[in-house]
């Protein structure tokens, strides 16, 4: 029964890992078409992608690559999930812009921003609750937190103001939805993690949160 038990665990967060994955990326191209502004990650693509001439999907790939190549130095190791980020979040996101038309109107676009940022949460919750392993881009947090001994705060604020500056600075959409993401999406991810959470084989559920605890935000598969 165990080992019953434990096959189907594993399918459950395979399960979680792709379908929040996909979700992540989808929810990023719908926040795109709503045009109101991105998520700081995603203003530095944006702007990156104007310049290469590539899709904001590529490029987010692209960069997910070259941030892994920075774990080498930290000592960090990257899961299937971490790989998996690097690959299936960017395919989602061309997919679904190829798919989904841009909204026009601030009656049509708000309403896409808020399902934006709700799946989003969503697509965190599952995606971390999978447990396997952080996307890119919070390996990359975790690991300069560990190496210099700020706080994951400090170490998150100064990456994500350094991309969104920089992004902003190449083009990319800076708005009321960026403002509205990096507000909502700490609370939204706390719900969802609690909502996908599976069971450990003590019986209990398996929590994430940020290495060193002080932050109060789960790690989010970017």
């Amino acid at each position: 029964m165990s080992g019953s038990s434990g096959s189907r665990r594993l399918t459950r967060r395979l399960v979680q890992l792709y379908a929040g994955l996909v979700l992540y990326g989808a929810s990023a191209a719908l926040q795109l078409r709503a045009g109101l502004g991105l998520d700081p990650w995603d203003v530095f693509h944006q702007g990156v992608s104007e310049h290469a001439g590539l899709s904001i999907g590529t490029v987010s790939i692209a960069v997910g690559a070259v941030v892994l190549l920075l774990w080498i130095p930290l000592r960090q190791r990257p899961g299937l999930g971490t790989i998996s980020n690097v690959v299936v979040v960017g395919l989602a996101m061309d997919a679904t812009l190829a798919l989904v038309p841009g909204a026009h109107g601030l009656p049509l676009r708000v309403p896409l921003l808020i399902l934006a940022i709700t799946l989003n949460g969503a697509a965190t919750g599952l995606y971390i609750s999978a447990r396997f392993g952080p996307g890119p881009r919070d390996g990359l947090m975790t690991g300069l937190h560990r190496r210099t001994g700020r706080s994951v705060r400090l170490v998150r604020t100064a990456i994500e103001v350094t991309v969104l500056a920089t992004g902003y600075a190449l083009g990319g959409a800076v708005g009321v939805g960026t403002v509205a993401y990096a507000l909502a999406i700490g609370p939204l991810s706390q719900v969802f993690l609690r909502v996908f959470a599976i069971p450990t084989t003590q019986g209990g559920h398996s929590r994430v949160v940020a290495h060193g605890g002080e932050s109060g935000h789960a790690i989010l598969p970017r």
